[in-house]
């Protein structure tokens, strides 16, 4: 059941112009179809959009805020409430990453498989998942950001099944086809319907609830592993897999009391609706308003005509990957950078292919390797809860800067245990700890820096009209990088050896540290439709934020 119902559908079309002392008007056309219920009174205007000339900045940011600037700012609960039942969605990933790591070795055991078909039962998911990230941008703006997200869930949970009751190799490929389908599809829309939803203010935080969502899976898969591990070999990995059709469940039924997205029913023409959602998440009856007022704004500029209930994202593919502009380039090459970055940094491989790298490094026991793997998974989630809490505070650039030095660092101490180790007939135990605390800070940097920041990027800087298709090309990206690096991992490995993969993924950083210092600007604060401006061709110096 929604969180409204009964209102009625309103369009109109209009945008705002200001004049030379900074005050907005509407246009004439606005002012005679706006519903009386979201008129701004002159003097309510005037207050909410007048310009502090003393501090060059628009207390326009402090009515977003719902309060004086000195007012220490809160979590909306219906927004949040919101976020998490979206970002559940991003468990299924989580738990998938966890539990193939443990489920792989008994699989191999059980099915008789090689090292290749490993590579490519584990990989293929991520492959896959890129058919459901290129689908879900037009599928999210034809039926809505909430229906996407039961959509992804179903999609998962048949998967899951499949998975579970595999008798052979070519069932379980095949049910990892269609988990990987519904994975693109969730991890697209749980950051952009959060980014929608949330206040500037708090939207670092919530926006990366799905990237907690994914630790706390895959922290789930680890336990899973360990607790089953002593179960034959023919039924311990499929209940491991099958498990995860119940999160998928209560997915399914979270979404169900959800609202919809107020962007994506701004641009349906439902202004009604989009008010309703906005008086629920923002603190103020001003900051709705001024939010509406704003997101109507952005959907005239973007469509060149009055919201419509028959937009579905027409023309976004062409004005993205055909005619795109000057800034609407800059931005796809932002949001693009981070996402290959993200997973050229061989976190997911490092996740999936622990066991076998702790394996090399002199650890047998299956139960002591999936043991370390808990451990792992609780440094990965407990840091990706301080970025959180801290991402609207500090700022995306400076975490994301400090997670990739930080992994840099990591992943070259790891290489340089592994090449040590290789090199012993007898593991000294100091080695080993070294890879284990690097594999532990890897994972810990990357939960501080590109884990949630890469979700909160590329859902937050596309403007309205685009967002959907532009940020499922992104992690379209995304998916089709973490699907070659882990279909790759363990050829090149044995190539070039754990050590020598390790210093290579080191240097991928370095390179992905110096593009964000240079391309990613600073978008803490933000309203979404004032990010935009950030990647115009002129920009006032002190709206850059390009330093941290």
């Amino acid at each position: 059941m929604h969180f409204w119902s009964g209102l009625p559908v309103m369009q109109f079309s209009s945008t705002l112009e200001s004049d030379k002392h900074g005050n907005y008007h509407p246009l004439p056309d606005f002012a005679s179809s706006l519903p009386s219920e979201i008129d701004l009174k002159p003097e309510r205007r005037n207050r909410v959009w007048h310009k502090d000339a003393a501090e060059g900045e628009s207390l326009k940011h402090k009515a977003a805020l719902g309060a004086p600037a000195q007012r220490k700012t809160h979590i909306n609960k219906y927004a949040f409430a919101g976020a998490v039942l979206a970002s559940t969605n991003s468990v299924l990933l989580g738990y998938d990453i966890g539990v193939m790591s443990g489920a792989v070795l008994y699989i191999r055991d059980d099915l008789h498989i090689t090292s290749t078909q490993v590579e490519i039962l584990v990989g293929c998911l991520n492959v896959c998942s890129l058919i459901g990230s290129l689908a879900s941008g037009r599928t999210s703006d034809y039926i809505g950001r909430r229906y996407t997200i039961v959509l992804a869930a179903a999609t998962f949970f048949i998967g899951a099944i499949l998975m579970g009751l595999a008798p052979s190799f070519t069932f379980l490929m095949a049910g990892r086809v269609v988990a990987g389908i519904g994975v693109g599809y969730s991890l697209m829309i749980a950051p952009v319907y959060t980014a929608e939803l949330s206040p500037a203010i708090t939207r670092g935080f919530l926006s990366s609830l799905p990237e907690v969502f994914i630790n706390v899976g895959a922290l789930l898969g680890y336990v899973s592993n360990y607790a089953l591990s002593g179960l034959p070999n023919d039924k311990n990995w499929r209940l491991m897999l099958g498990l995860a059709a119940f999160p998928a469940i209560i997915v399914a039924l979270g979404v169900m009391v959800m609202p919809e997205s107020p962007r994506w029913l701004v641009m349906k023409g439902r202004f009604g609706d989009a008010k309703k959602v906005l008086a629920r998440t923002s603190e103020s009856e001003e900051e709705a308003e001024l939010r509406l007022t704003e997101m109507i704004k952005a959907a005239k500029d973007l469509t060149h005509g009055a919201a419509s209930s028959n937009w579905r994202g027409q023309g976004a593919w062409r004005e993205l990957l055909f005619e795109p502009s000057r800034p609407i380039r800059r931005i796809l090459i932002s949001a693009i950078g981070v996402n290959f970055f993200m997973q050229a940094s061989g976190n997911d491989a490092v996740m999936y292919y622990t066991p076998a790298v702790f394996k090399d490094a002199g650890i047998q026991s299956r139960q002591q390797l999936v043991g370390v793997t808990i451990i792992m998974g609780i440094a990965k989630t407990f840091f990706v809860l301080v970025s959180a809490l801290f991402l609207d505070r500090f700022g995306r650039r400076p975490l994301l800067l400090l997670g990739t030095t930080g992994m840099a660092v990591a992943l070259a101490a790891l290489g340089l245990g592994s090449k040590y180790l290789q090199q012993c007939d007898i593991k000294p135990l100091w080695a080993i700890a070294l890879c284990i605390v690097a594999v532990c800070a890897d994972v810990s940097f990357f939960s501080i820096g590109l884990g949630p920041i890469t979700w909160v990027y590329s859902s937050e800087i596309f403007p309205m009209r685009l967002r959907a298709q532009g940020t499922s090309l992104a992690i379209s990206v995304n998916r089709l990088v973490s699907g070659i690096v882990a279909m790759t991992f363990l050829s090149i490995s044995r190539l070039i050896s754990f050590g020598g993969m390790f210093f290579a993924l080191s240097g991928i950083l370095v390179v992905g540290t110096i593009f964000f210092y240079f391309f990613l600007p600073e978008t803490k604060g933000k309203t979404l439709e004032e990010i935009g401006s950030l990647f115009e061709d002129k920009i006032p110096e002190n709206e850059r934020h390009f330093v941290s």
